[in-house]
């Protein structure tokens, strides 16, 4: 016979079962996730650890030894690359669902970012030292880890091509257009926004309240809200 589950066990297991089904709903907002075969991304969860964060601490600097995964949750993550000994830049943000990292064993080295909470965050890390034995049960790990890795130098060219090529608002809008979650929210502040686009914050700010008179932003106290991403993208020509 089945044996019977005591009110606190079953409470326990139940309350297991949500929160996988909350984490699954999580990580299936990243497009990368989204795409795994359910046996991977519940081997990738298995061997992983979640790791709450408070604003402004980190995950991992920039030449940490040890590479691995890392899925975001809740929160909102700075990556940030250093130019010289004194000073770090924002590159972009990763918002729930996102995935960033990779694996030495196909040539990845050190880690290229520092990871950071931009504010409070739970995040999901695998480290590399489990993807060997994840891939020697699901063979679709190594061409997913792949996938990553070129997701992410794509995100990375496209934004330097955008930096190079656009004019200060048009880099501004583009950049507004590619953070905004599905409510418009922007999970950036002006200075963040100003930073990511090479540009003074004085500068950034005042072709946000240009786009703001068109009706397309909406900006606020540490606070920016897309209206019209389609308009964004449009006058970035993206």
């Amino acid at each position: 016979m089945p044996a019977i589950l005591s009110r606190g066990l079953y409470q326990d297991c139940y309350d297991r079962s949500n929160w996988r089904m909350e984490l699954l709903d999580a990580l299936r907002r990243g497009r990368w996730f989204a795409t795994l075969d359910p046996a991977l991304a519940a081997e990738l969860i298995a061997a992983g650890r979640i790791a709450a964060l408070d604003a402004g601490q980190w995950i991992y600097s920039e030449g940490d030894e040890e590479p691995g995964l890392c899925l975001v949750v809740e929160g909102v993550l700075r990556l940030e690359a250093s130019v010289g000994p004194d000073r770090d830049v924002l590159l972009g943000l990763a918002g729930p669902g996102q995935a960033i990292g990779q694996s030495r064993r196909f040539g990845g080295g050190r880690r290229i970012v520092t990871a950071r909470a931009q504010r409070a965050a739970r995040v999901l890390l695998v480290p590399d030292a489990a993807l060997p034995g994840i891939a020697a049960r699901q063979p679709g790990a190594w061409p997913a880890t792949m996938a990553l890795l070129y997701d992410q130098l794509d995100v990375a060219v496209h934004n330097a091509a955008l930096n190079l090529c656009l004019s200060p608002r048009e880099r501004v809008a583009a950049r507004l257009a590619q953070l905004a979650d599905d409510q418009g929210e922007v999970p950036a502040t002006q200075a963040d926004l100003a930073e990511m686009c090479g540009l003074s914050r004085k500068s950034a700010s005042g072709h946000i309240l240009a786009l703001a008179k068109r009706g397309w932003v909406v900006p606020g106290y540490r606070s920016l809200r897309v209206l019209d991403a389609a308009a964004l993208r449009g006058i970035a020509g993206i």
